[in-house]
């Protein structure tokens, strides 16, 4: 069963993707994204700043959504770096102090390491 995201959620995924992909969309888009997502702007603040209706910037932000999970779907950067993070996560968790299974913590932290060095 797929997990549907909350509102919150959505809007902290989407930050996410225009932070790795953000760059790849036109100027205007970027901007208006920026203001809706980033800065938490209402549709209609947005259109009025613009000098545009409501529908156009909900239309440029519904593009600029699909545009940017298009980009995740196809190369995965944002999906990639969520799993280095975690992997480096639990290196940070296998060398806190007084483990008492050093050479065990040693292992797992190699085959931690060599799985985030294939990531990239």
């Amino acid at each position: 069963m797929e997990h549907t995201l909350s509102p919150v959620e959505k809007r902290v995924e989407l930050s996410m993707l225009y932070d790795f992909y953000g760059e790849l969309l036109k100027e205007n888009q970027r901007q208006i994204f920026e203001d809706y997502i980033q800065n938490d702007y209402s549709l209609a603040e947005i259109a009025e700043e613009y000098g545009v209706s409501r529908q156009s910037i909900h239309d440029t932000v519904r593009r600029c959504t699909r545009q940017l999970e298009d980009y995740e779907e196809r190369l995965h950067l944002a999906a990639r770096f969520a799993e280095a993070k975690e992997l480096l996560r639990q290196i940070n968790r296998l060398t806190e102090p007084d483990r008492g299974q050093e050479e065990a913590a040693l292992c797992k932290i190699r085959e931690l390491s060599e799985h985030l060095l294939k990531l990239w």
